[in-house]
């Protein structure tokens, strides 16, 4: 199984969020990925915020530099 990952740092946000979260399991990013959504950027956990977020997974790990916009 490959790692995953998703990086807050591709995205424009109020708090400029430089969080980046990896795993080994989907679910578990899914999981992780939710929680920080919903506790730091006040989304709502819902089928679609979780669709979303999926979309957004990268195989491997997070670059140690910001992502460029």
């Amino acid at each position: 199984m490959t790692r995953k990952y998703i990086d807050c740092r591709e995205f424009p946000s109020e708090t400029n969020c430089t969080v980046a979260l990896s795993a080994d399991n989907e679910d578990e990013l899914l999981n992780a990925a939710v929680q920080h959504a919903v506790s730091v950027h006040k989304h709502d956990d819902s089928p679609e915020l979780r669709q979303q977020l999926k979309s957004l997974f990268h195989e491997g790990t997070p670059p140690v530099e910001a992502p460029r916009a």
